[in-house]
């Protein structure tokens, strides 16, 4: 294998570099362009839907209220107690608990209160 790459580089260094050869040289874009389609393509299938889930977190998170049934990211089944600025008070049957917002990764419930 280690002669046919060395054998094809040295006949590609001996081949006059004129142009003669009857081989176009491959323009700039056409060198580039299938990293461009990857990364194009790579940000519509990663980046992308990982920003909007996000977003939607975060919105999530700002319209929490009292009396929200949650499901928190330890498995936590609770109604909220209380909102705080980065934190929330849980109470799931007699336990009361306080937790930051981040943990809450789903609202089952909305409250019916206004």
């Amino acid at each position: 294998m280690f002669f046919i790459a060395h054998n094809l580089f040295f006949a590609q260094a001996a081949a006059p570099a004129s142009g003669t050869s009857g081989q176009a040289q491959p323009s700039m874009l056409m060198t580039f362009a299938p990293m461009i389609l990857l990364f194009v393509m790579m940000y519509f299938m990663l980046i992308r839907p990982q920003q909007q889930k996000s977003k939607l977190q975060g919105e999530m998170l700002k319209t929490l209220k009292r009396g929200d049934r949650v499901l928190t990211s330890s498995g936590i089944l609770a109604t909220i107690v209380s909102v705080g600025e980065k934190s929330i008070t849980i109470r799931s049957s007699d336990t009361k608990l306080e937790v930051q917002k981040s943990a809450v990764t789903e609202v089952l419930e909305r409250s019916s209160e206004a």
